[in-house]
């Protein structure tokens, strides 16, 4: 069988100690390395280890240790357990939170409320294990802490898993999906920005370009400026 038995190494011992199978069936009954098995034999492994005889555990029978001392390459079998264990009931409630962590639920209930407004309160008390008047309280900001408080991820805290936090915030996305007609504020279109503004620049008068008109200007200006030379 692919199960391992109770305390391998402690079963390695004792059947190292008070069996002749071989280091092979040793390493394959208790699935480890069989070098391992040859240090626990050599006294270099397993130093103050006590065995634990797997027969008395119900794990083997003496007939199955027979069986393994007689021919090198049978594997043994690791007997199944008669005792069957109830199912555990699915817990219901919400979570138990250890003591000495139970004032650090408000800051994650705070973080909660920012950064996943979908998640419902249900979803929050499963996470954090809390009520809803303190979830309330937080949210409203009428919580007796709340000028102190700091959002703080309940993952980090030790509140819930990652698994569990995405879990719940897929479900609430699926339960809260985004409208199709939403029509957000969008980028405008490539035809927009690259839209070049129409410049024409405004026409020079007549007057600017005649070049007549400049000559007689600087001519009456020249002859000014002689006139005075000879006062």
């Amino acid at each position: 069988m692919s199960n391992a038995p109770l305390m391998p190494k402690a079963t390695a011992v004792w059947l190292v100690d008070n069996t002749a199978l071989t280091f092979d069936q040793v390493a394959d009954f208790t699935k480890m390395h069989p070098l391992e098995v040859r240090a626990i034999a050599d006294g270099d492994a397993a130093q103050g280890i006590k065995g634990m005889d797997p027969i008395s555990t119900g794990q083997l029978t003496r007939e199955e240790i027979e069986k393994g001392e007689r021919d090198p390459n049978y594997r043994l079998r690791l007997q199944e357990s008669k005792v069957v264990l109830p199912p555990q009931p699915k817990r219901k409630g919400p979570r138990y939170t250890p003591v000495s962590r139970r004032h650090e639920r408000p800051s994650a209930i705070l973080w909660l409320v920012r950064n996943h407004p979908e998640l419902k309160d249900a979803q929050i008390m499963r996470l954090v294990g809390t009520t809803k008047t303190t979830i309330a309280s937080v949210r409203d900001r009428t919580h007796w802490n709340a000028q102190t408080l700091t959002p703080m991820d309940p993952v980090t805290l030790g509140l819930c898993s990652q698994i569990e936090l995405d879990f719940e915030v897929q479900r609430a996305a699926k339960e809260k999906p985004l409208d199709a007609n939403y029509s957000g504020a969008t980028l405008l279109p490539a035809s927009e920005t690259t839209r070049k503004d129409e410049y024409e620049p405004a026409g020079r008068d007549e007057d600017d370009l005649n070049v007549d008109a400049v000559f007689a200007k600087l001519k009456t200006i020249g002859g000014k400026k002689h006139d005075e030379d000879e006062e």
